[in-house]
């Protein structure tokens, strides 16, 4: 474990010294992007905090055999730091993870990290204009200002089957891979069809005796452009401007197979045309794929290209063309002690079941994924929770100074997740800077620049494909159990940068450390559209 040697156990020796003048929760790329972001803004007092041993966050967490990005490698990496050398066109997980290393340690974070060490509760104490983080290591941490980098993708969820606790196999969820049990020859079944399992389901088939895929909804697959980087390409990146051209170029393309639909919410006869020429070609590869007529019918989607993210691979589609992989789409009753029971009474057992059932993505209860309390003693869940989630810019929710998002509600133009934690990072050290510039202890966003901007995105949202074009049998991340769509912004991504780095100073409010205000504005709640 590395880390400083203030271990921050509450050594304030006044009201205007805490430990760290911020603290960053998550050592994945959002919490890389922020330290950088940190330390070009002139702030250099701050400690990045995060539960796992080694940095990279989703690409720490997710080692289940076939992980890969799905963007290519060229454009998954900092503008600050650009990689040009990759063993593929679409880079496993490991090696990702291995450029988060690389960042931090030619960005200078190394010194800055504290390993092994999550947040369990953080609380805003309005008499000293600090937070007070407690750690899975029993102690305290303050700092001014705390920014969440806890990605997205965080939170597993476990799929809600009766008697799921009964089975006596192996259980593992994707995100939670256990490398110590050997899968090969045993019968496996996965549940879930989404992107993730897209990627593991062809190299499990690869080594198990029986595969059974639990299909509850079918998803949109396209053809994975990937081949080896050799020695010519990654040579051909060396050159800076062959290299700014390429992250430009698939940045632009990979915004718009992705989000182009959703900005454009405006024009929905060009949405609904687009997309219904992307079904025509995604359908037509289906078919070079499976010939056989039920077997592809079953694959095919019910719902609108663009309602769940779409995914790419050149071997999905074929594994369920091998003898010893079955495709089951009959719902499951429950789990027995020894399988998986359908709801026509069929049983199967099995040694190891895979639970490829995705992540709570803005779900009660599971974001924040620890409790956070603001003015009032507000917590932040259960405030998103009563009044929907909302934040300007995907950064700062009122009532709750001094805290940043890095992956916020209504933040993410969807495209790659790079661009998103470049945008909200420079968003979080511009406020801290301008609050430090002005020698005030609080920065807390004002109400009436907050409602506004989620008024217009909540309209934008709601006025997307997504709510009016066949998306309610897709079960989408997308859209969450409150019936809203939080988890992006109907915006392009150049709109999502410029924003983010030219919102006008005065929409938030800064003041000086005091007693603890009874004005009422201070725990009140946004207004709802």
């Amino acid at each position: 474990m590395t880390g400083p040697t203030n271990r921050g156990h509450s050594t304030m020796n006044s009201r205007n010294t805490p430990d760290f003048e911020v603290l960053v929760i998550g050592a994945g790329f959002g919490g890389i992007g922020t330290g950088t972001a940190l330390r070009r803004a002139g702030i250099e007092n701050f400690l990045i905090i995060d539960k796992w041993d080694r940095v990279g966050g989703t690409w720490n967490a997710n080692t289940y055999p076939g992980v890969a990005v799905d963007v290519p490698s060229p454009i998954y990496n900092f503008s600050f730091q650009q990689r040009s050398h990759w063993s593929r066109f679409f880079a496993p997980g490991s090696e990702i993870q291995r450029y988060a290393e690389e960042v931090v340690d030619q960005q200078g974070l190394r010194g800055r990290l504290r390993l092994g060490c999550g947040a369990t509760e953080a609380r805003f104490d309005e008499a000293e204009d600090v937070w007070r983080v407690r750690t899975t290591d029993g102690d305290e941490i303050t700092a001014r200002f705390v920014v969440s980098a806890v990605g997205a993708l965080e939170q597993p969820k476990p799929p809600a089957i009766p008697g799921i606790e009964d089975y006596a196999g192996r259980l593992m969820h994707t995100a939670r891979w256990d490398h110590s049990y050997d899968f090969a020859g045993k019968r496996v079944a996965v549940i879930g069809t989404g992107a993730t399992a897209l990627q593991v389901i062809p190299q499990l088939a690869d080594q198990v005796e029986h595969l059974t895929v639990f299909q509850r909804t079918a998803i949109w697959v396209a053809p994975k452009p990937d081949f080896p980087m050799g020695a010519l390409s990654n040579r051909a990146l060396d050159f800076a401007p062959v290299q700014q051209a390429v992250r430009l170029i698939g940045n632009v393309a990979v915004n718009a197979g992705l989000g182009i639909g959703l900005a454009f919410s405006d024009y929905p006869r060009v949405t609904s045309a687009a997309l219904t020429t992307g079904e025509r070609a995604l359908k037509a590869y289906l078919f070079t794929q499976i010939r056989d007529p039920e077997l592809r019918r079953a694959l095919t989607p019910s719902y609108r290209l663009g309602c769940k993210r779409p995914s790419i691979s050149n071997t999905y589609f074929r594994t369920y063309t091998r003898p010893h992989v079955d495709l089951v789409t009959d719902p499951i009753a429950k789990f027995t002690a020894d399988g998986i029971a359908t709801e026509d009474g069929t049983l199967r057992e099995f040694d190891m079941v895979v639970t490829a059932t995705g992540f709570q993505v803005m779900d009660k209860g599971a974001t924040p994924p620890y409790p956070v309390y603001g003015c009032g003693g507000i917590e932040l869940g259960d405030f998103w929770d009563r009044h929907r989630y909302q934040a300007y810019e995907g950064v700062s929710v009122p009532a709750f100074p001094n805290m940043f998002h890095i992956f916020g509600p209504y933040g993410y133009a969807p495209g790659s997740v790079i661009p998103l934690i470049e945008a909200t990072a420079a968003h979080s050290a511009r406020a801290i800077k301008e609050t430090l510039r002005r020698h005030a202890t609080r920065v807390e966003i004002r109400h009436e620049p907050h409602d506004a901007y989620f008024a217009r995105m909540y309209a934008r949202n709601k006025n997307t494909y997504l709510f009016k074009q066949g998306c309610a049998e897709s079960r989408t991340y997308y859209i969450n159990y409150q019936g809203d769509g939080p988890a992006f912004r109907a915006t392009t991504q150049a709109g999502m940068y410029w924003s983010n780095r030219h919102f006008p100073l005065d929409h938030y409010r800064y003041t000086a450390v005091r007693p603890v205000r009874s004005d009422p504005r201070a725990a009140a709640v946004p207004a709802n559209p």
